[in-house]
């Protein structure tokens, strides 16, 4: 949840789901990116369009410590450089090609991607099981309306269920949608899990209700 001024730390996927030599799409709230885990494990946050073709490098593919573009092959460190352009093997890329980079942390389990210049870390949210991620066609305040609670300044929304608490780790994103992120305060194991998961789709579904009719007033 934005909260400074100047930037602000948006959580955009939960570490287990980007593995070594990895990309996937991600998004905040000033658009699209790729986020990817290079060989070594390091992770990048990269504008989602070769400056190419203007393809979506989240369609594309890491080898090393390189993105690779999969229209045309053209490969990108975590700095943003080109660093290959396979149709002329022979040529050093000249600096003025680049994709923009955004500055990431990996903090609790947790990819954080920086929107702005925050002045501090993103939280740790230590002591908390990252459970899944979902997507709602809803703006975080019909997802605060639905939980009857209002989200903390980290973003979390504290919501009880039969089988004990769980926080919902809110993301808003450019369109009026909101990433969901689902943790748990303990491992309860399988049961309470799937439980835990069906109470925030429930969720989900009445904030997405709730937006509807928003809209039709």
């Amino acid at each position: 949840m934005p909260s400074d001024p100047t930037g602000f730390w948006t959580p955009v996927a939960l570490s287990r789901d980007l593995p070594a030599a990895t990309v996937m799409p991600a998004r905040t709230a000033s658009g699209s990116i790729a986020l990817w885990r290079s060989a070594s494990g390091r992770i990048s946050a990269s504008a989602d369009r070769c400056p190419h073709r203007g393809m979506r490098l989240s369609h594309g593919f890491v080898r090393g410590e390189a993105l690779s573009c999969i229209y045309h092959g053209w490969s990108y460190g975590q700095a943003g450089n080109c660093l290959r352009i396979p149709a002329h093997p022979g040529l050093a890329p000249p600096e003025t090609i680049r994709v923009a980079t955004h500055e990431v942390e990996e903090a609790g389990s947790m990819i954080w991607v920086a929107v702005g210049t925050p002045t501090s870390k993103p939280p740790r949210l230590d002591g908390l099981i990252p459970l899944r991620s979902l997507t709602a066609f809803a703006g975080t305040a019909a997802i605060e309306a639905a939980a009857g609670v209002k989200a903390n300044p980290d973003g979390l929304v504290e919501i009880d269920a039969p089988t004990g608490s769980l926080l919902l780790l809110l993301s808003a994103q450019e369109d009026g949608q909101t990433l969901i992120h689902v943790l748990l305060k303990d491992d309860l194991g399988p049961a309470a899990a799937i439980g835990a998961s069906r109470v925030a789709e429930s969720l989900r579904r009445r904030a997405e209700d709730l937006q509807k009719k928003e809209i039709a007033r």
